[in-house]
């Protein structure tokens, strides 16, 4: 495989790259996260503009054409300056949705929406007794004439607090794990019977508490094919973990480069501590970690639009382990060369590792993927 990136795709992370530079330092998103929204508003403009928003979309939808290279690209940038803004869950997570489920009338009216920026969504599907397992719905979906009545909850909805339209699993019919019965519907969050409770997480991003009471939705907010959703929703789950893992080798390599520029400026018996060797070697084991995570997210990158379902998901639990393994380990050696100041809130790192470890989480953490790789029976 050639991983090289092409002319297009070096002009795209030099353009993020320089956006972030001039807008995003530490300093930056400390003011960011006391803003009604916990990011920039501001920000969100700036990608909009950039056309950062509309990429991965297709041109005739109002999109730009951008491809899973594109996403990782941007993820890694956004993942080396804590972004907290929605890119995930609105681009990534919905747009995903949207690109691949919905009808040709809403990718029409939602895609221009989202790359102008006024339109911002937010997944709902997590459930407090799901654990990791994607086809645990009890949240339900009764036939209510030409549309559905949707009753249950749905836990740390990320930035569903803040989501202009909100995309819900629902059953339709089956057991409670059962994977086939679900749907998908976009759901107005000022609907009647709807609650939601906006809360910050650990690592200073957004998420939400859904309660959804007898909410009605019609027959035509559904996306793709109400009660076969479950295939969909497993494959834009998988392309997020791709893009998951490209955010994570942009806050390990954050966590590196601010170790080794303290490793050069923290003096002890007279000299930069950095001199000596056991240091530099668990400088350099840091360095070999960040290494293994980015050509096994390369990979998954490279898999995550393929059409083989047993292939793709066996590359995502793969890059979602090493992340998850590699990330903790990045981390906690970070951390324990930087001393006492590592573990203040005054200094960037410490908050690194928390977002290490909240990406780590988020659809299954290394344990869970690695006895799922080992269950279909390796990678190769």
């Amino acid at each position: 495989m050639d991983f090289d990136l092409s002319e297009e795709q070096s002009m795209l992370k030099d353009s993020v790259d320089r956006l972030l530079a001039d807008h995003y330092n530490f300093e930056a998103r400390n003011k960011y996260l006391q803003n009604a929204e916990g990011w920039s508003t501001d920000m969100w403009s700036r990608y909009a503009e950039l056309g950062l928003l509309g990429l991965p979309f297709a041109e005739e939808d109002g999109g730009y054409g951008g491809g899973s290279v594109e996403t990782m690209i941007i993820m890694e940038s956004l993942g080396r300056v804590l972004a907290l803004e929605p890119f995930f869950t609105t681009v990534v997570l919905g747009g995903g949705f949207i690109r691949q489920g919905a009808s040709a009338d809403q990718r029409a009216e939602l895609v221009p929406q989202i790359a102008e920026g006024a339109l911002k969504l937010a997944f709902a599907h997590t459930e407090r007794e799901a654990r990791y397992d994607l086809n645990h719905v009890g949240t339900t979906a009764i036939k209510d004439g030409d549309g559905y009545l949707l009753s249950g909850a749905k836990s740390v909805v990320l930035h569903g607090d803040s989501a202009d339209r909100l995309i819900v699993s629902a059953r339709l019919e089956g057991d409670v794990r059962n994977e086939n019965g679900i749907g998908l519907f976009l759901v107005d969050p000022a609907s009647d019977g709807l609650s939601r409770r906006g809360y910050q997480l650990q690592d200073g991003n957004r998420a939400a508490e859904i309660g959804l009471d007898k909410v009605r939705v019609e027959a035509a907010a559904a996306i793709g094919e109400a009660g076969n959703a479950f295939p969909l929703i497993r494959r834009v789950v998988d392309q997020a973990i791709a893009a998951l893992a490209a955010e994570s080798v942009g806050v390990m390599s954050m966590m590196h480069e601010q170790t080794l520029e303290y490793l050069k400026v923290r003096k002890q018996f007279g000299v930069p501590i950095g001199a000596f060797q056991v240091l530099q070697h668990a400088a350099v084991d840091m360095f070999v970690a960040i290494e293994q995570a980015r050509s096994i997210t390369q990979y998954a990158t490279m898999m995550a639009g393929t059409d083989d379902d047993a292939e793709r998901a066996k590359a995502m639990a793969a890059a979602k382990a090493e992340i998850g393994r590699g990330g903790k380990f990045v981390g906690e050696t970070a951390v324990q060369l930087h001393g006492g100041v590592g573990m203040t809130m005054e200094y960037a790192v410490g908050h690194y590792f928390k977002r290490s470890t909240m990406i780590d989480i988020t659809f299954g953490d290394s344990s869970h993927h690695l006895r799922a790789l080992a269950a279909m029976g390796g990678l190769f």
